[in-house]
């Protein structure tokens, strides 16, 4: 295995143990998951840090990992929408900086191209898999409404903290 690998690899385990960790943190004070989004965070840094394949994996391990090992989000339905809506996250991200787009734009295409994909894992198990759940338009509109704070500290933290990756260890970023 070459270098360039092992360093993927590690990265992506990194970012799926904090994906996991961060939101029990936020869930000891009143299910504030859905409201500030943090397994969102090491998902979408990850799209700046790691290839696209190794992105969508860490946005579909992490949520998975998450419910089984926490409960969080739960098995069914939750787990497969975000699977579906990380992974997007990451692939986006990933791909929308191969282009060489600003970290914000790269940052906003990949969030709504994550919730679209979520509301199309919506329509799926409403739809072909009988779920009973909310309409998918009402699913993602209501995702980005409750997820306006957690919208903002991404907006906020995730340039922040790629400065300072930048600053400090810019090897880690993707050129």
């Amino acid at each position: 295995m070459n270098h360039s690998k092992s360093k993927a690899i590690v990265l992506s385990g990194l970012l799926v143990s904090f994906g996991i960790i961060v939101p029990v943190f936020f869930h000891m004070f009143g299910g504030a998951g859905p409201i500030f989004l943090p397994m969102h965070l090491p998902v979408l840094i990850g799209g700046f840090m790691l290839s696209p394949f190794y992105a969508f994996l860490v946005g579909i391990i992490t949520p998975f990992a998450s419910s089984v090992l926490t409960g969080m989000p739960v098995l069914m339905p939750m787990a497969p929408i975000m699977m579906v809506e990380l992974g997007f996250y990451g692939l986006s991200v990933a791909l929308l900086k191969r282009v060489n787009l600003h970290d914000i734009v790269a940052l906003v295409g990949a969030m709504i191209l994550g919730r679209l994909a979520a509301g199309l894992m919506v329509a799926i198990m409403v739809n072909l898999v009988g779920i009973k759940f909310a309409p998918p338009i009402a699913y993602v509109t209501g995702a980005v409404i409750g997820g306006i704070p957690g919208i903002i500290i991404q907006l906020i933290l995730i340039p922040s903290i790629l400065i300072a990756i930048r600053k400090f260890k810019p090897e880690l970023l993707r050129k």
